[in-house]
């Protein structure tokens, strides 16, 4: 696997070797021991999660206090915009975003380390994102920052306003934020 930092140096955009003929493709999506050597870390993986969604959906920018979870993002089917925010107080990139797309044909995958928010938003007709955790979703300590906050000027690839949860529709403000 290749592995290139982003602009945020622990976020990491990871390019599995893929291996194609006639008859489609194959690849390992994930693989402990390589990720921890390509990464140069030591995570462990305790959920995998899965959504679908439609085209203009944008979900986050979600994050969680006292049990931040790293993941590592990709997507099986369609197209996403995806991005992650550091949120961590102190680091020399607080308030700075990553963001690439994330589809079916280029076959990407983003490590998100604990720390970060994150989201994304669908390109295609709809799209389905798989992404591991490494700590359990705990309701409670989920927090969501506005998608659109001026402060952090994410460049959306955006035809019109996206479509929105409840949740993700009253997101905080950047400044205004528990972190």
């Amino acid at each position: 696997m290749k592995v290139t930092p982003t602009e945020i140096a622990d976020v990491l955009i990871i390019e599995p070797r893929v291996f194609g003929d006639s008859r489609g493709f194959f690849f390992e999506s994930f693989n402990q021991r390589a990720f921890n050597d390509a990464t140069g870390t030591d995570h462990h993986f305790v959920q995998d999660n899965h959504s679908r969604s439609a085209r203009g959906v944008l979900r986050g920018l979600h994050y969680q206090l006292g049990q931040p979870q790293g993941k590592l993002v990709r997507v099986a089917r369609g197209a996403v915009f995806d991005v992650a925010v550091d949120i961590r107080p102190g680091s020399p990139t607080f308030g700075k975003w990553a963001g690439l797309e994330l589809s079916e044909s280029n076959n990407l995958q983003l490590w998100v380390p604990p720390g970060l928010a994150h989201g994304f938003l669908v390109l295609s007709d709809s799209a389905d994102f798989l992404y591991k955790t490494t700590d359990y979703y705990a309701p409670e300590q989920e927090r969501c920052l506005a998608w659109n906050d001026p402060t952090l000027a994410i460049s959306w690839p955006l035809d019109g306003a996206p479509t929105l949860s409840a949740k993700d529709g009253v997101g905080q403000a950047f400044k205004a934020a528990d972190f």
